[in-house]
This record gives C-alpha cells, sequence and structure tokens, in this order.
C-alpha cells in the first residue's frame, strides 16, 4: 500500500511537471507573437503570468523534498526525484525568458520594430516544440528520444546566427538603430538559451534511465562526461 501511494504521489509530480510545461511553452510563443504584433496589453498579460509558472515550480519543489523526507527512497527513485526538482528549475527560467521578450515589448513603447520577425518566430516554434516532446520524453523515461531531440539545437542556433547577421547589417547602415537591433537580438537570444536548456532535460532523461550525468554535445552527436 505505502508502495502505491507513493507511486501515485510520483506520477502526480509528473503530472503537475507537464502542467508547467505546458505553460511555459504558451508564454513563449504568446510573448513572440505580442512582439510580432506589438501587442503591449499582451506583454504586460504575459509578464504578470510569470508568477504563476514560479508558483507551480515552488509547489513541485515542496512535494519533491518532502517525499525524500518521508519515503527516503533510494537508486532510481531518488534520481527521478532529483531530476525533477532539476528540470522544474529550468522550466521556471524559460518562463523568465518569455517573461523578459514581454519586457522588451513594453520598453519599446511605440517604436516599431526594426524588421518583421520572420526567424524568432521560427525559432519559438522549435524551442517550444523540443520543449514538448523532451518532457513527454522525461517522464516517460524515454532515453533514445531524450538522445535525439537535442540535435535540433543546431538549427535554433543557425537561425540565431541569421538573426544576428541582418541586424548587424541594419546597425552598420545606421547606427542610430542599435536600441531596436538590441531588443530583438535579446528576443532571439532568450530563444536559444530556451533551445539549450531543453538539452539540459534531455540529459536528466538520461541520467535517470542510465545513473550516468553525461553532456550531450548536440554539434557532433558524442556523448562526453561532465
Amino acid at each position: 500500500m505505502l508502495r502505491k501511494t507513493f507511486e501515485n504521489d510520483i506520477q502526480q509530480l509528473k503530472d503537475d511537471l507537464l502542467l508547467l510545461g505546458s505553460l511555459v511553452e504558451q508564454q513563449t510563443l504568446d510573448a513572440v507573437e505580442a512582439l510580432k504584433k506589438r501587442d503591449l496589453e499582451a506583454a504586460r498579460g504575459i509578464y504578470a503570468a510569470d508568477a504563476k509558472i514560479n508558483e507551480k515550480r515552488f509547489a513541485i519543489e515542496n512535494q519533491v523534498m518532502i517525499l525524500i523526507a518521508t519515503q527516503q527512497p533510494m537508486a532510481h527513485d531518488l534520481r527521478l526525484l532529483a531530476s525533477i526538482l532539476e528540470v522544474s528549475a529550468e522550466l521556471e527560467r524559460m518562463g523568465d525568458y518569455a517573461k523578459g521578450m514581454a519586457t522588451i515589448n513594453i520598453r519599446m513603447g511605440d517604436e516599431p520594430l526594426l524588421k518583421p520577425l520572420i526567424d524568432v518566430p521560427r525559432m519559438a516554434q522549435i524551442a517550444s516544440s523540443m520543449l514538448h516532446r523532451a518532457l513527454t520524453a522525461f517522464v516517460n523515461e524515454d532515453a533514445e528520444t531524450a538522445k535525439a531531440i537535442p540535435k535540433e539545437d543546431d538549427e535554433v542556433d543557425a537561425l540565431y546566427d541569421q538573426v544576428y547577421r541582418e541586424l548587424m547589417t541594419f546597425v552598420i547602415k545606421d547606427p542610430k538603430t542599435i536600441d531596436r537591433a538590441n531588443y530583438m537580438l535579446w528576443a532571439a537570444h532568450n530563444l536559444e538559451r530556451m533551445a539549450d536548456r531543453v538539452t539540459n532535460i534531455c540529459e536528466r532523461t538520461i541520467f535517470i534511465v542510465t545513473g550516468e550525468i553525461k553532456e550531450i554535445d548536440s554539434s557532433n552527436d558524442e556523448m562526453m562526461g561532465k
């Protein structure tokens, strides 16, 4: 009976983690859409909604600590609980990136975008898709899928480099555009970092399954010990 209760508690934590992930995904996509449309009201709503993500993260953390203290988990269960702590923190940080993009939007005020957003929304779609699948792999303890997802980070990095080059072209032609260029680069950088953190989630999935903490090098698909 005690084991069954513990398993139910673990499943609830996984469900809560998926809910937190869905909040982060939506916040990310909404923040980019609000920036694209220069919707300041939506941006303020995204900024305020970050508190819900923080609250959910800390609730997960609290429940994990209770289970560790009361159930004294060993081996696989302890790795899982420790990884849930880590992943919830990663998700909270990703939520901060969405909040950061809302901040950009608000700070720009009535200023127009330097150029239409094309690559930044593509970055958001890829990073959000990576996150969704990484969390599914995490709760299913699917190490093979977790190993494959970080390869897509190269596509996000390539889009970031493209955004950077385009913005620098604008700045070189007209140095007065530097502030607006920096705002867009900040948004792109947040999405690039989001994809990097998805890789951290994948590493935790592999840790749960194998007991080994290894760094996934997405650039050459090699596994290197930390």
